[in-house]
């Protein structure tokens, strides 16, 4: 039977009346955390050996008495969930079957249909108005079950309900006047006996009241109304108008339905009648369960649901799995039943959540995410009052406990949530926002009211937690033997962990307490350890202060380095209060640093003695021509480097007096290796007849103290001096640093400097033996051989591509491929810089015998023919396009000199005579001056009759040569070199006596082709001379007028006015011409001795008479 749960407004004429439940909204409230939360004992999800009988006869008779359809993720088969329950409490068959029998022997329970009317939409408006005043009817029929399909289309009928079922079970809801969408939101408990025949009815009505045909046409509106009024009149008095019906089978619904049904009608005239809102749930009254009649539904759903959690989570711990907080098909229809069955509010369903989870999550693991849920549960349907004062208590200590046990969690999570697992920062973060989400719960802020804000009480447990993780850690490291020694070790190691532990803290975890808390633990966390640290290392420094011992010095010194990490984590000051205990942490090594600094050094000495010791002096490849000491040598440079910067002293003056001991250190082990790498090469070399051999360790030895310059020279940059320089620029005096550190890295380089010119000296004497050889060979042979097609010749791979402009005659070869096996050996054994070195050397060298030789053979065109082409390939092999030496090197003074030389030594005698006479064309172009006086004339060529016409003019301000302060001059006409134009004899122009200034104005016309003419140093010589009756004639100057420029010589048409041309006369060179000596050294060439004579005549009349 059914019985009221709350009082309608208006009590419907039936004798029985349903119970009416209703719902309320929920209120938001927000209190702080409980008070003292660390010191709640979680209490114990455990029950004892009779609680657990009575909790599984109650699940038993859970699953023996389900009703309804199942859920479809949920499992239908009652023998499924007997089987899981069995294994869920552990228990054996036996007892299982002893319990189940018992089960089915005890009494059913009372079914029930819990029916919830909501609302409906769209129903037919009965009324004039339009409108109707519906209320629903509703029972369950027993007995009679409803053919399959859709139960309204099987069986309709006008007023089902009263007819069908008796008036005692017939539940009424309220009346809602004036609407075509009522909302009802009544509850009704319906009892019934076989779920198989039983069905549930639901008719709408129409309520209509006596009124009065004048009222009904009051309320007329339209066509419509008036003809409900005329059905109301044939219609008897107070008759209520059918709205539609909803008939369903108990056995076709699920536990728990929420569904829109249509509404039938019991004919076709208005098939559309609306939809109603309905709810159903199954239910239980009066179980025949010790728990159900002993103890509150809730409490035992709240066991039982700790009981299959707890099988859960240990379930998967079996399988190596975590439990993701979903609970298996089998648990959740369990469960489902059984709060259903027992009608269980979602409010309750939740604390029981809540509270099982809760204690669970404190002695199982599980994801802490899997309370959010119910959290959230609990915060949006709490109702202030809602609870008793024992539920209030239970949930108090369920927050007070899990605050607790998260805060000890936290207080540990180095050790809870290592970083070795992955999903440990995504844990961490899930627990505090589950912590954040419970605080700021409004039923936590009432039930404890008393709890600090979650901020402070985590940054406590942090703290706390920080410094006995200190503690753990240095008992970790406590060493097995007592001494010094093992207690630097084992503190350095406690550094060493420190430090880690600040990197996660820095890179980890300080993101999920900032994002989650706003708590900065990596400052915390520093500021609190630093501290730790400081005392510890203070404490351990002052024991072993007294006697530093190389083993204790470097253990120090790895302690130095390790505190130099630690406080560069240091947060800005910004961040932190007061001054860091760790501050000047330097000042408390300072008596260990000559320790440190004589073991850097004495640990380099011992590397760079093994790494020579064990070197064969071999190229370690084709592009890498040091060996492997030197590449040794530089990773012990380095770490000497990397020893200064990592002491990196904070004191200015201090750190420069350090700076200035390593650069002293490293200088000196430049110039150890450089004498052991000699003594190197000498011991392999010895008793060894090969000469190459020597020779290739003594290119190796240069390499390797070239590559040793290159170490030496980075030390500035390395050792920062640039830096250094800034930091002591206030208590260095100006120039002390320069003075220093420069003045040994400039000596050290200096020392490496000359041992590297020393080696290749010794390369390069090597090699000029046999360049003057060959030079020597090169003049010693007899007759000219013709030239070949020569080939390139050069040094190493660019070198051998190298080209000669013109292919070197026969005799020079030998030199050539001398030098280009030498030099290609050389190129390939020495590095770039060492090469160059050997060819400027062999470069000097090498003019040096070419000029020896030279000077030897001034009188042999042939031989210094050859020594021209010589040096004319030897520039072009020494500077092998690009890769030898560069121009300014190749072209120095000495090589300017031999160049002109030889030039004119390989040249005839006439093309010296050419050359002499584009010499004196060169001088008239460069002389101004007429003190010696000058002539003019007019010439020009006549190419249509190949004639040179020549008018001489004048000739002014000649020397007084006679004795009587005059002169007699007269001109004669010479066209120069005599060889090109030997048909041509000279002309003379007309005497003229005692006469200073002379006008001739004569003309002399010279029958020659043009191309004479158009020759380098093709002149007309002008000499000037004094008539003499008695002896020779005098010379009073010389002028030279080049052919090549006379108008009419290069073009075809005849020249029109001629300019004239004032040419001042000049004398021949008083101090001798180079070209007239190299002439008249050829003593069997009698042009050139002819040649010779008259110009030795002409310089010796002018320097008779010189002004």
């Amino acid at each position: 039977m059914a019985t009221l749960s709350s009082q309608p407004r208006r009590r419907p004429p039936l004798s029985r009346q349903a119970i009416k439940i209703r719902r309320h909204r929920v209120r938001d409230l927000k209190d702080p955390l409980p008070h003292r939360a660390q010191e709640i004992e979680p209490p114990s999800h455990h029950l004892s050996p009779e609680e657990r009988a009575l909790l599984y006869e109650e699940a038993l008779y859970t699953v023996l008495y389900r009703l309804g359809q199942p859920e479809p993720t949920h499992v239908g088969e009652s023998s499924e969930l007997l089987r899981y329950l069995q294994e869920a409490f552990r228990m054996e068959p036996e007892e299982h079957q002893r319990l189940l029998r018992q089960v089915q022997e005890l009494e059913k329970p009372i079914f029930c249909l819990k029916a919830t009317v909501k609302q409906a939409k769209g129903i037919l408006g009965k009324d004039v108005s339009g409108f109707s005043d519906p209320y629903c009817l509703l029972g369950i029929e027993q007995g009679v079950g409803v053919p399959g399909g859709s139960p309204g289309l099987q069986r309709r009928q006008k007023a089902v309900v009263r007819h069908t079922i008796p008036e005692e079970q017939i539940h009424r809801t309220q009346v809602i006047t004036q609407t075509l969408n009522p909302v009802w939101d009544e509850t009704f408990i319906l009892e019934f006996e076989d779920i198989s025949n039983a069905s549930f009815h639901l008719d709408m009505w129409d309520m209509d009241t006596v009124e009065s045909v004048r009222q009904k046409l009051g309320e007329l509106t339209d066509l419509h109304g008036l003809r409900r009024i005329f059905k109301e009149v044939r219609k008897d008095k107070g008759q209520d108008d059918f709205l539609g019906n909803v008939v369903l089978r108990l056995q076709d619904l699920r536990c728990r339905e929420d569904q829109w049904y249509p509404l039938e009608p019991c004919t076709e005239t208005y098939p559309d009648r609306g939809q109603c809102h309905l709810q159903f749930q199954f239910i239980h009254k009066r179980r025949a369960t010790a728990a159900s009649r002993s103890q509150p539904c809730y409490t035992v759903h709240l066991h039982l649901l700790q009981q299959l959690v707890s099988h859960e989570v240990t379930q998967h711990q079996a399988g190596s799995t975590s439990w993701d907080g979903l609970l298996s098909p089998q648990a959740a229809t369990v469960l489902f039943l059984h709060s259903t069955q027992k009608d269980l509010s979602d409010f309750h369903r939740s604390m029981a959540q809540w509270l099982a989870y809760s204690r669970l999550y404190q002695s199982l693991e599980f994801p802490s995410s899997c309370l959010l849920y119910p959290i959230t549960s609990i915060e949006y349907q709490w109702i202030q009052g809602r609870l008793k004062a024992e539920q209030l208590e239970e949930l108090a200590a369920s927050f007070s406990s899990l605050l607790a046990y998260g805060l000890s969690l936290i207080r540990r999570f180095r050790s809870v949530f290592p970083l070795s697992v992955p999903d440990s920062p995504a844990r961490l973060q899930s627990l505090l926002r589950v912590l954040v989400q419970m605080c700021k719960m409004k039923a936590f802020g009432e039930v404890c009211p008393e709890s600090g804000p979650l901020p402070r009480l985590v940054t406590e447990a942090l703290r706390t937690g920080t410094t006995e993780w200190f503690h753990l850690k240095q008992q970790h490291h406590q060493p097995m033997v007592q001494g010094m020694l093992e207690a630097g070790k084992a503190l350095l190691s406690l550094v060493q962990d420190i430090i880690g532990d600040l990197h996660q803290c820095q890179h980890t975890w300080n993101k999920i307490f900032h994002n989650v808390l706003k708590i900065d633990l990596f400052s915390m966390a520093f500021l609190e350890l630093q501290w730790l640290v400081a005392k510890r290392v203070q404490d351990h420094i002052a024991v072993v202060s007294g006697a530093v011992t190389p083993e204790m010095g470097e253990s120090l010194f790895q302690l130095y380095i390790s505190l130099k990490e630690l406080y560069q984590l240091a947060p800005v000051p910004s961040e932190r209060d007061g001054v860091l205990a760790l501050e000047g942490f330097q000042q408390w090594f300072q008596p260990a640093i000559p320790s440190w600094l004589q073991k850097t050094y004495s640990v380099a000495l011992e590397r760079v003695q093994r790494a020579v010791q064990m070197d064969e002096l071999v190229p370690l490849g084709e592009l890498t021509k040091h060996s492997t000491s030197a590449v040794d040598l530089s990773t012990c440079f380095a770490q000497i480097s990397h020893t200064a910067q990592q002491l990196d002293w904070p004191d200015p003056e201090e750190a420069f007096m350090i700076t200035v001991k390593f650069v002293e250190d490293t200088c000196r082990l430049a110039l150890v290796y450089c004498s052991l790498i000699k003594a190197r090469a000498r011991e392999l070399s010895a008793g060894q007849k090969d000469q190459g051999q020597a020779a290739n360790r003594l290119c190796v030895v240069v390499n390797d103290m070239e590559q040793l310059r290159l170490v030496i020279g980075k030390l500035p940059t390395q050792l920062a001096w640039e830096a250094l320089e800034q930091r002591v620029g206030a208590v260095l005096e100006q120039g002390q640093l320069q003075n220093t550190l420069h003045a040994q890295l400039q000596g050290a380089l200096a020392g490496l400097g000359h041992e590297i010119r020393t080696g290749v000296r010794t390369l390069a004497e090597q090699l000029e033996v046999g360049i003057a050889k060959h030079i020597q060979k090169l003049v010693g042979i007899k007759e000219s051989v013709p030239p070949e097609d020569g080939k390139g010749m050069g040094v190493g791979p660019e070198w051998a591509r190298t080209r000669r402009a013109a292919a070197p005659p026969q005799a020079i070869l030998p030199l050539m491929k001398f030098l280009e096996v030498k030099l290609c050996y050389m190129n390939t054994n020495l590095v770039q810089e060492n090469f160059s070195s050997l060819l400027t050397l062999l470069w000097t060298h090498t003019l040096t015998v070419l000029a020896e030789v030279a000077a030897s053979q001034r009188s042999c065109p042939l031989a210094s023919s050859r020594l021209k082409i010589a040096l004319q390939n030897l520039e072009i092999c020494f500077y092998a396009e690009g890769c030898g030496l560069p121009p300014e090197a190749l072209h120095t003074a000495t090589f300017q000199a031999l160049q002109r030389g030889l030039e004119l030594q390989a040249a005839s005698s006439r093309e010296l005579i050419q050359k002499y006479f584009c010499s004196r064309i060169q001088q008239q172009a460069e002389t101004t001056s007429e003190e010696l006086g000058a002539v003019t004339v007019k010439a020009s060529y006549r190419a249509s009759e190949q004639k040179l016409h020549v008018e001489l003019l004048s000739a002014s301000s000649l020397l007084p040569l006679d004795s009587n302060g005059s002169s007699d001059p007269f001109v004669q006409l010479t066209l120069e070199p005599r060889h090109e134009f030997p048909e041509l004899a000279p002309r003379e122009t007309q005497k003229h006596k005692k006469d200073l200034h002379p006008l001739f104005d004569e003309t002399f016309e010279f029958l020659v082709p043009a191309e004479p003419c158009q020759k380098d140093g093709a002149c007309l010589l002008l000499t000037v001379l004094d008539h003499d009756t008695l002896g020779a004639d005098d010379l009073e100057g010389e002028a030279f007028l080049p052919l090549r420029l006379v108008p009419g010589l290069t073009g075809t048409e005849e020249p029109g006015d001629v300019p004239q041309t004032r040419l001042p006369l000049t004398y021949p060179a008083p101090n001798g011409d180079p070209i007239l000596q190299l002439l008249e050294s050829r003593k069997g060439d009698r042009e050139a001795q002819v040649f010779v004579r008259l110009r030795r005549q002409r310089a010796k009349q002018a320097s008779q008479h010189a002004p």
